[in-house]
C-alpha cells in the first residue's frame, strides 16, 4: 500500500451533506481529526453546487411542519420513511437559520426584510428559500469557506473511495482511496465513516446531474453488503434543455420557472398539462410533468427536436431577467432568449430517490458506518419535491456530524487486514495496461442507451428484462476491457471505474423495477399502470452470495396515512 492515514472521522464526499457533517463534527468536538475526501476539487465538485431553485423549510404561518410532511408524503407516493421525513421537516428551519447566521449564506429577502420563499411544484405553500436561481453556489461557497477555516478538517482533493474497509468483526474501519493525480492508493483508517458521495443517475443518455457522478456510493454500499431501498425510483426532471449535438442537453431550467407561472406547450402550441393534472397544471410534481411531456412527444406532438416548449415570456422580460438571471444566461449561451420567447426542453435524468437504508440518525446496518444525502433512500419515497434535496443533504449531513462526533468518543482506531487492502487494490488496478479504452467507451454508450430506452420514464417487464440481460452482458465485457497502463491522471482508468459503479447501480435499478409491479411516482409500468392500493411497500435489495436479492417490506405509517383525496398517479396511455 502506497500510503496510510489515520483519523477520527472520514467523510466520503464534499457536497452539502459531507461538508455540513464535517462542520458539525468539528464544532461538536474541535479536537477530532476529520478527513474529507472529494473526487474533484474541494467546493467545486458534485451536485449541491448545481442546485438552482432552493431549499424547502417552514418559516412562517400559514405554512406548517405538518403541511410540509404531507406534501412530501403525497409527492413520494406514500412509500417514504415517515420518521426520516419528519426529521427533515422539523430540522430544516433551524438549518436554514444556521446557514445564514453561522456559515454566512445570504438568501434573498422580501420587502419586509424576511427570508423570501417562492412557490415550487407539488407544494401547498410558498416555502422554497433561495439565492436567486443559483442557491447551490451560495451554499457551497460558504460551507467550503467554513470548512477551510477549521484546522481539524483536512481535504483530500481528486481522490476517490474505491472500497469501504472493515475490521475483523465487520465494523466500519474507513476506506481505501485512489489518488487520481498520482495513481497511488491511500488507506484511511477511521473510527467513523460517512458515505456522502451523492448518487447521480449518469447511466442514462440524458442527464442533469454533475458528470463526475457515477453512483459510486451506491456501488460501495452494495459491495459491502448493505441493504438498499427503492432503487427503482429515478427522478426525471421535466425541464432539461434540448440543445441538439451538445453535451449540455439535459442541463436544467429550474423548477421556479413553473412555480412563477411558466407554461408548457407542445409542438402544436397547446398547453398540454390540462390533460394530465387540470388542477395543478405545470405546478404538478416532477414525475407527472415528465411523463406528460414524454407522452406528448411519443404521440407525435413534440417540438422539432423531440421536446416541448417552456414559456415564461408572458411574465415580462424584466421580471424574468431579474428573478432568473442564471437561467437567462444559460439559455443565451446557446442562442435562446428565455425572457422573450419559448425554449425547448425535455425530461432529463436528475436524482436517485433510492439508496442505503438508514435510521433517523444516519446509521446504517454496519456499526461505525453512516450515510447522508443522495446515497440514502427513504426521505423522498417515489418522487422528490423540488427544494427537498439540498434540505435533505444539509439536515442529515448535520445530524450525521453530531452523531459521529459522539460515536467516536473513547473508541479505539479499528484494525484492517493488509490482505483485504491488497485484494481491493488488485481489483481496482485490474484493467490497467490491457488496452486503449475504446471498448470502455463503447460499453458506456450502450449502457446509457439501454437504460434510457428500457428502464427510463416508462417501463414494462419485457423492456426491463432486455435491460437486465444487456447490463449483465456489458458488465462481463467491462471485466475484460482495458485501459492504458499509467496510473497518474489516467482518465480512461477513472472512466472504467465510473462505468463499473454505473453498471452496479443499473443492475439494482432494473431488479427493483421488475419487482415493483405497479406504477407509483417516478416508477411507471405501462403493464401495471395503477398503484397497488394498500399497503404501500418499500422494495429492498441486498447483495447475498454475489448477487442481488430483492424483497418488499410494508411501509410503516408512523406519522400519517393517505386520505381518500390524496393525489394518485394518473393513468395515461403511452404510445409505442
Amino acid at each position: 500500500m502506497s500510503a496510510a492515514l489515520e483519523c477520527d472521522i472520514v467523510v466520503l464526499g464534499a457536497g452539502g451533506a459531507g461538508l455540513t457533517a464535517a462542520l458539525h463534527a468539528a464544532d461538536a468536538s474541535p479536537a477530532l481529526s476529520i478527513v474529507v475526501v472529494v473526487k474533484g476539487l474541494f467546493g467545486r465538485a458534485g451536485c449541491t453546487r448545481m442546485v438552482q431553485g432552493g431549499y424547502n423549510a417552514v418559516l412562517t404561518p400559514p405554512d406548517s411542519l405538518e403541511a410540509h410532511l404531507l406534501d412530501t408524503l403525497n409527492g413520494g407516493g406514500w412509500i417514504n420513511d415517515q420518521e426520516l421525513v419528519w426529521r427533515l421537516v422539523t430540522e430544516a428551519p433551524g438549518r436554514v437559520l444556521e446557514l445564514e447566521s453561522r456559515y454566512g449564506c445570504l438568501f434573498d429577502r422580501n420587502d419586509a426584510g424576511r427570508i423570501h420563499q417562492k412557490p415550487f411544484a407539488g407544494q401547498s405553500h410558498d416555502r422554497t428559500v433561495h439565492k436567486g436561481d443559483l442557491t447551490g453556489i451560495e451554499i457551497m461557497n460558504r460551507l467550503s469557506e467554513q470548512a477551510r477555516a477549521r484546522p481539524s478538517i483536512r481535504a483530500l482533493e481528486e481522490c476517490r473511495a474505491v472500497e469501504l474497509l472493515h475490521d475483523d468483526d465487520g465494523r466500519a474501519a474507513g476506506a481505501l482511496l485512489l489518488d487520481i493525480r498520482t495513481g497511488e492508493f491511500v488507506a484511511v483508517r477511521a473510527r467513523a465513516t460517512l458515505l456522502a458521495m451523492g448518487g447521480g443517475p449518469t447511466m442514462y443518455r440524458v442527464i442533469a446531474c454533475s458528470a463526475d457522478k457515477a453512483a459510486d456510493g451506491i456501488a460501495l454500499a452494495y459491495r459491502a453488503g448493505l441493504p438498499l431501498r427503492d432503487m427503482e425510483m429515478i427522478q426525471f426532471h421535466p425541464t432539461g434543455l434540448v440543445i441538439p449535438g451538445s453535451l449540455m442537453t439535459g442541463a436544467l431550467l429550474e423548477e421556479g420557472l413553473r412555480g412563477a407561472g411558466g407554461q408548457l406547450r407542445n409542438g402544436l402550441g397547446e398547453r398540454f398539462m390540462a390533460r394530465y393534472d387540470p388542477a395543478r397544471l405545470e405546478r404538478s410534481t416532477r414525475d407527472l410533468v415528465s411523463r406528460a411531456s414524454f407522452t406528448e412527444v411519443t404521440e407525435g406532438r413534440g417540438t422539432p427536436n423531440g421536446g416541448v416548449w417552456i414559456d415564461v415570456s408572458h411574465l415580462g422580460a424584466d421580471v424574468v431577467e431579474r428573478n432568473f438571471r442564471g437561467m437567462v444566461r444559460r439559455c443565451r449561451d446557446f442562442g435562446r432568449d428565455l425572457a422573450r420567447g419559448p425554449v425547448e426542453v425535455g425530461p432529463t435524468a436528475h436524482f436517485m430517490m433510492g439508496g442505503v437504508v438508514v435510521d433517523p440518525d444516519c446509521r446504517t446496518a454496519t456499526e461505525g458506518l453512516f450515510a447522508a444525502g443522495e446515497d440514502t433512500g427513504g426521505v423522498h419515497g417515489a418522487n422528490r419535491l423540488g427544494g427537498n434535496g439540498v434540505a435533505e443533504s444539509t439536515v442529515f449531513g448535520g445530524l450525521a456530524g453530531d452523531v459521529m462526533a459522539a460515536h467516536v468518543a473513547g473508541r479505539a482506531l479499528p484494525r484492517v487486514s493488509e490482505a483485504a487492502l491488497q485484494a481491493a487494490a488488485v481489483r481496482v488496478a485490474m484493467p490497467r495496461g490491457r488496452g486503449d479504452a475504446a471498448e470502455v467507451y463503447a460499453i458506456q454508450r450502450e449502457l446509457r442507451e439501454v437504460m434510457w430506452e428500457r428502464a427510463g420514464l416508462v417501463r414494462d417487464a419485457e423492456g426491463l428484462a432486455i435491460a437486465a440481460t444487456a447490463v449483465e452482458r456489458l458488465a462481463e465485457r467491462l471485466r475484460g476491457a482495458g485501459v492504458p497502463g499509467h496510473g497518474a491522471l489516467n482518465t480512461a482508468w477513472q472512466d472504467w471505474l465510473d462505468l463499473d459503479s454505473q453498471l452496479t447501480a443499473a443492475r439494482l435499478i432494473i431488479a427493483s423495477a421488475l419487482a415493483r409491479r405497479e406504477s407509483r411516482g417516478a416508477h411507471w409500468r405501462r403493464d401495471f399502470p395503477a398503484p397497488v392500493a394498500t399497503p404501500p411497500v418499500s422494495v429492498r435489495v441486498q447483495r447475498r452470495d454475489g448477487a442481488p436479492v430483492v424483497w418488499a417490506e410494508p411501509v410503516a405509517m408512523t406519522r400519517a396515512r393517505p386520505s381518500a383525496g390524496a393525489p394518485r398517479p394518473v393513468a395515461v396511455e403511452i404510445g409505442d
